[in-house]
């Protein structure tokens, strides 16, 4: 049976978080792919050297795990429940005080289209989620999922094994995430990270340079419409 938290745990972790910088370190790993601390101190804007103390303590309080290839060093979160917390602080504080500041076009492509760890958010993850609830395939509920017969059927038809990831951190297969952009829940666990590896692997989706923002290619566009009924007006999945 796990423990309670205590105050003064949660109160470490939040000052951890709190940081600017490791605030953005973690906003950059919430692209799914491990980063060299090179890449992350660019994403920081603080120089290596302080980055490297960052990513140690980050390190030491299980947000982080480090994993040396060949003379680099690359480090990703440490497991989907951090990438889950982070994308709610991301949700909270879209809700919260705020400068004013024009939207720009990088703002728009992370609403569009992008990764929330290792699944599809923005305009896109809602779409799909949308579209499988609608057809049956999905029963969601406030922060779980099911997976019906007819569901599964259409999954593996689409080139999705089920069973991929099965018993590790005990992730659930479907549940769901708080989009902080859309401010509805998208598809996480399993089964939200098997629909991002499969729109990867098919084409659908490439990613943009320096940004967890997604794009959309012609041949998504094109098989979104086909395979799952999104058109590209109707889910807002502008160039």
């Amino acid at each position: 049976m796990t423990s309670m938290v205590s105050g003064n745990t949660l109160a470490e972790i939040a000052a951890l978080i709190g940081d600017v910088a490791r605030a953005n370190i973690l906003s950059a790993l919430m692209d799914g792919r491990a980063l060299t601390a090179s890449e992350l101190a660019w994403h920081s804007g603080v120089s290596p050297q302080t980055t490297s103390g960052h990513l140690a303590k980050l390190s030491e309080a299980n947000l982080i795990t480090m994993s040396p290839q060949g003379r680099h060093r690359y480090y990703k979160l440490a497991t989907p429940e951090v990438a889950q917390a982070i994308e709610a602080l991301m949700s909270v504080a879209s809700f919260g005080p705020r400068r004013h500041r024009p939207v720009g076009p990088k703002d728009e492509a992370l609403r569009n289209a992008r990764t929330c760890y290792d699944h599809l958010a923005g305009r896109l993850g809602i779409a799909l989620a949308d579209t499988l609830t609608a057809r049956n395939h999905i029963v969601l509920s406030e922060s779980a999922g099911a997976l019906t017969d007819e569901g599964r059927r259409f999954l593996c038809d689409f080139g999705i094994d089920l069973e991929a990831g099965r018993g590790r951190h005990n992730r659930a297969l479907c549940r769901t995430c708080l989009d902080w952009s859309e401010r509805r829940p998208h598809l996480a666990g399993r089964l939200g990270a098997a629909l991002c590896t499969r729109m990867f692997e098919l084409g659908w989706v490439e990613r943009i340079k320096d940004s967890r923002a997604l794009a959309v290619t012609a041949a998504g566009k094109s098989g979104l419409k086909q395979t799952f009924g999104i058109e590209e007006q109707s889910a807002n999945l502008g160039d």
